[in-house]
């Protein structure tokens, strides 16, 4: 990566970080780009000229997590779900568990579901049945970080595989309810 785009990320990651400092004090709808700005150290404009939203410096600051997560883990397969690597998904999460948190005493989840979107979309040039497989998957695996965070994390990362395995089993096997 160059100076430049070093720099852009380093900004944008300044914002973010400033946007979340500034939600443990009081609702994204009473912050200002002001302050994000000035608690980040630079001027209005970076905030602009970068993103459209708080959400969008929320989404940046997950899928910047996972790029971090994934490479200290050396994961090869980075923006793919399926149930071999569930494991991997429900780990990352519950690491970022206060941030999810944060997020969700904020109301701000759809900035959750965007950054998993984001990681999971397929390229460009992958065919109609993988864009359709993504939005299944990031629907899915929304759903099921969703009611965890809402229980507390109460399951581990390993507990939250097996219920994923069971759902998907019972489903793939025709029975409703674990019947």
């Amino acid at each position: 990566m160059g100076g430049n785009a070093r720099t852009t990320e380093f900004l944008k990651e300044c914002l973010s970080d400033a946007l979340i400092k500034l939600m443990k004090e009081k609702s994204v709808e009473q912050i200002t780009v002001s302050e994000i700005a000035e608690t980040a150290s630079v001027g209005r404009t970076s905030y602009f000229r970068y993103f459209k939203s708080k959400n969008e410096l929320l989404s940046f600051k997950l899928i910047k997590l996972w790029e971090r997560w994934a490479e200290t883990n050396d994961l090869e397969v980075r923006n793919d779900y399926s149930p071999a690597n569930s494991l991997t998904f429900f780990s990352f999460n519950y690491s970022i568990r206060d941030l999810l948190e944060l997020i969700y005493l904020r109301e701000r989840q759809t900035a959750v579901y965007n950054a998993f979107y984001t990681v999971l979309s397929p390229s460009s040039d992958a065919g109609v049945a993988e864009h359709y497989r993504s939005k299944y998957y990031t629907y899915a695996l929304f759903g099921l970080l969703d009611e965890w965070i809402l229980r507390g994390f109460n399951e581990s990362p390993e507990e939250m595989v097996m219920i994923a395995e069971k759902i998907h089993v019972d489903r793939a096997g025709g029975t409703k309810n674990g019947r």
